[in-house]
């Protein structure tokens, strides 16, 4: 059964069939030649799959990231970083990346990230003489960010899957991304430099006063969300529906940047997004029951356990496995199919899953920018005039860095547990 469901989804994907719809009907064609269950057992898996209150944190904390990009705080954001960097070499390049770094805590979303930050940022850097392909490039790795630093819609599916806590694994996500964002940044600095790239006039501390006031509102809500749930307050899910009231408030009636004609168009947008995602998670979610149905999360667990590879190894594996699936499979399905298979294997050698979490989406936001999938990459595309070529060739050196990191944050568990309590 389960070789029949593989041979059939990898032949509806060649065939460039939908993610979610390969899944769903690779599970329905192993039901009907490989299988004596009825098929109808699919649409009980799906229903269930979906039947999940930490869930309702998708949607909510898509709609608030979308509220948060026409609202004007990613405007303000960008403002703010340029009173904090913009006279430096590559200021320009710098704002980008301290600007999405500031709207990962907002919106959860890699790819609203890139919409968010790019429209504004990429035709500055290109008339300010950057390179069309660096600025695309740079806005894809950017927006990398937004499913690593909290809130991460990723870390919902995870912590979901592997029946952890998506409040420490929000926290456990804050101190690497960070990293990732101040080694990119830190790279763009160097090229920035060597490109000849200059900065903007000096700013003064009165200006980064202003900006910062004019910000203020908006860089609260990681503060609220993440103080809320540490504190017990609320839970993640309901995180995201604050975030979404406070989001509208700001947004409607102290920016006034939306009416209350622009909501049909946000609601709408943002829905769609999320039937996307969620119909991903439930089609996944079949594959899921079958593989665990079948056993094959125990064969793989035994097959490994069999080298008698201890944990280095055993991580090292993994991360090349992830890799590699992350070029050809959209983030969230691959969450949902893989953790089942993997967390035998993890509890077997004693690996702690919060830290797991942080290494898997990582791995995954990695898959973001490798073709053939590179969902960041078409993203960022669409911002400019560059050659897909040109931009894959101008994101292979910030890959580097970013595989640096990834290799720091798997062999260093402290850096993803420091606040996890």
């Amino acid at each position: 059964m389960t070789t029949t469901m593989f041979i059939a989804m990898f032949t509806l994907l060649i065939v460039n069939i939908p993610l979610a719809l390969c899944i769903a009907f690779a599970c329905v064609i192993a039901f009907v030649f490989a299988s004596e269950l009825p098929t109808f057992v699919t649409v009980q898996r799906m229903f269930t799959g979906l039947d999940s209150f930490p869930l309702m944190a998708i949607p909510f904390f898509l709609l608030a990231g979308k509220i948060m990009e026409k609202g004007g705080v990613s405007t303000r954001l960008v403002k703010l970083g340029e009173s904090i960097v913009g006279s430096l070499p590559g200021g320009l390049a710098i704002i980008a990346l301290l600007a999405s770094m500031f709207f990962a805590s907002i919106s959860g979303s890699a790819p609203a990230t890139v919409v968010a930050i790019g429209s504004i940022m990429v035709p500055a850097m290109i008339t300010a003489g950057y390179d069309k392909g660096f600025a695309i490039a740079l806005m894809a790795v950017g927006g990398t960010i937004g499913i690593i630093i909290p809130p991460s819609i990723p870390f919902v599916v995870y912590g979901i899957s592997a029946n952890v806590s998506i409040g420490d694994l929000f926290i456990a996500g804050i101190l690497p991304g960070l990293i990732i964002g101040l080694s990119l940044i830190l790279y763009s600095y160097c090229y920035s430099k060597y490109k000849g790239y200059k900065g903007a006039e000096p700013t003064s501390f009165v200006n980064f006063i202003d900006k910062l006031k004019k910000s203020a509102l908006g860089l609260a809500m990681p503060i609220i969300i993440l103080g809320g749930i540490y504190s017990g307050v609320f839970t993640p899910t309901e995180s995201g529906a604050i975030a979404c009231v406070y989001g509208l408030v700001i947004s409607l009636f102290v920016y006034k940047e939306i009416g209350f004609s622009d909501l049909k168009e946000i609601f709408i947008s943002s829905g769609l997004t999320s039937s996307m995602v969620l119909l991903i998670i439930a089609s996944a979610n079949i594959m899921g029951w079958v593989l665990t149905t079948e056993q094959f999360p125990q064969q793989v667990s035994d097959w490994v356990t069999s080298f008698g590879a201890d944990k280095v190894w055993l991580l090292v594996g993994i991360n090349v496995l992830l890799l590699l699936i992350g070029t050809f499979l959209e983030l969230n399905a691959a969450i949902i199919l893989l953790v089942p298979i993997l967390l035998p294997i993890l509890l077997e050698q004693d690996v702690n899953l919060i830290h797991f979490g942080v290494v898997m989406i990582t791995n995954l936001a990695i898959g973001l920018l490798t073709p053939p999938l590179g969902v960041n990459l078409f993203v960022a595309k669409s911002l400019g005039t560059a050659s897909f070529t040109l931009i894959v060739q101008k994101v292979t050196p910030l890959l580097i860095v970013m595989l640096v990191d990834l290799f720091l944050f798997t062999f260093l568990p402290k850096i993803s547990l420091l606040f996890v309590g």
